[in-house]
């Protein structure tokens, strides 16, 4: 049986690069997931009402993820077939490496790290139509699914936020997949980490 899901991002968050490495690692391994990304700006969501939103400023005014969503989003759109290698890169840049990737240099060295036409991928994240999708895509899943931060799960009938303590974990995304098939239950949080 597929299991179909749409998961949000945002480079910054490292719950979203756990989350994110443990999809892509399934989808590797041949799992039958059919998976759409998401993308979803921290910086729109951390706005007051009334704030003019971050695709309708300037460049230099948009917030610090901005940058890498769009490149991040110009590949899923522009190069499907190097998006995975990319977004895992994108999200190492930041939690791994420590890189900004609110930099386009940063974020052409990093499309250049996985193979792409660092011309391209700029040109396309450049792009105002990349910009605009940005927007429509973020805004449908506050709107459409109430969806308030990274990573969040949508399926056909709920989105849930989920936060992955540790990296890449295969096991524990099948686990969330199976919890989510669960409506009955709305909310399951630790009051503490057992560490």
């Amino acid at each position: 049986m597929t299991r179909t899901f749409g998961i949000t991002w945002d480079y910054r968050c490292p719950f979203a690069y756990n989350a994110h490495a443990a999809v892509v690692a399934a989808l590797e391994a041949g799992e039958p997931l059919e998976v759409t990304f998401v993308p979803y700006s921290l910086d729109q969501s951390r706005l007051e009402v009334g704030d003019t939103p971050i695709w309708d400023r300037p460049p230099e005014a948009r917030g610090s993820g901005m940058t890498a969503l769009l490149f991040g989003l110009a590949v899923r759109d522009h190069f499907p077939d190097r998006f995975a290698a990319f977004h895992l890169a994108a999200f190492a840049a930041r939690h791994d490496e420590a890189r900004a990737i609110a930099e386009v240099s940063v974020m052409r060295e990093v499309a250049a790290s996985v193979g792409l036409d660092a011309d391209a991928v700029t040109a396309a994240a450049e792009d105002p139509a990349t910009l605009a999708r940005l927007a429509a895509e973020h805004s449908a899943a506050v709107d459409d699914h109430g969806v308030w931060g990274v990573p969040t799960f949508i399926t056909p009938t709920s989105a849930t936020f989920v936060r992955f303590m540790e990296r890449g974990r295969i096991d524990d995304l099948l686990r969330v997949l199976d919890l989510l098939e669960v409506e009955s239950i709305n909310e399951v949080k630790r009051t503490r980490l057992p560490r």
